[in-house]
């Protein structure tokens, strides 16, 4: 691709960007939401989604250190649970200790439940990432500039500077540092991995398709693609889920006053619809 059309192709994000910050949620997808919030309406009753738990098989992560102590032994048999909740209790704790490792490790698992085998893409992953001298550098780094910044900067300062460690993995840990340590300015850390971003994509291409900006759709794939989003695309992510949530709450069928984490939380566990 040369440079023009580089360029031109940008030019299309720009303006199906645009376009879902004008329209945000199809109607299809606040349907599909608002089903979603009266199945879980006891579970998730505060507006957050500090209940939504994970289950791990800790022997699966025996090689990890620092293990923290919020997550059952890595010595114990079978498996064990641990929700948002408990994790965001135990981050704070870590941050003040300076256990960034412990921190990340923490949101790794849970991020990662049982779909961690020993030698597969969780636990051998996570070993690899700790083994880099730069790690506690990197995420000290990204933990001021949260704090001092805002999520996007933070997110810079981890974006390819850790081998391994990609925005699935360490967006995980800037949300619940996040909720330990809220961001100077701008909206707080949110959770974008491969299903949050498929679920935007699908929503860019609708609104594309709509707006002739994106009429096949290959201009949703380009910047929502599976891995690797760009710091701009976090913050174009970040202002559409917070934008999002305020929709969804001025409507009758979710909780006034929810926090955004709830509509990630929601994108995530629900089932999706792509047909139409």
């Amino acid at each position: 691709m040369n440079e023009q059309d580089g360029q031109g192709r940008q030019e299309r994000a720009d303006a199906v960007d645009r376009e879902m910050a004008a329209h945000l949620l199809p109607d299809a997808v606040v349907r599909t939401l608002s089903s979603w919030w009266e199945t879980n309406a006891a579970a998730y009753a505060d507006g957050t989604p500090g209940a939504h738990t994970v289950r791990y098989t800790p022997g699966r992560w025996a090689q990890i250190t620092p293990w923290p102590e919020a997550l059952a032994p890595a010595s114990a048999g079978g498996n064990a649970a641990v929700s948002r909740a408990e994790v965001a209790s135990a981050v704070p704790d870590a941050l003040r200790r300076e256990a960034f490792q412990e921190a990340l490790v923490a949101t790794c698992v849970w991020g990662k439940g049982k779909r961690g085998t020993p030698g597969g893409s969780g636990p051998a992953t996570l070993h690899k990432i700790l083994a880099f001298d730069g790690l506690d550098t990197a995420l000290a780094t990204a933990v001021t500039a949260l704090r001092e910044h805002g999520a996007p900067q933070a997110y810079a300062a981890l974006h390819r500077q850790v081998p391994g460690l990609g925005p699935a993995f360490f967006t995980k840990f800037l949300y619940f540092t996040g909720i330990a340590l809220p961001p100077a300015r701008g909206p707080r850390a949110l959770i974008l991995d491969r299903v949050q971003s498929r679920r935007l994509r699908w929503m860019a291409a609708a609104v594309g398709r709509e707006s002739r900006h994106d009429v096949d759709g290959s201009v949703a794939a380009w910047v929502w693609s599976d891995s690797n989003w760009s710091p701009h695309r976090y913050q174009v992510y970040l202002s559409f889920m917070h934008a999002a949530a305020n929709q969804l709450a001025e409507g009758d069928s979710w909780p006034s006053g929810a926090a955004p984490d709830l509509l990630e939380c929601a994108l995530f566990t629900t089932s999706w619809e792509t047909s139409g």
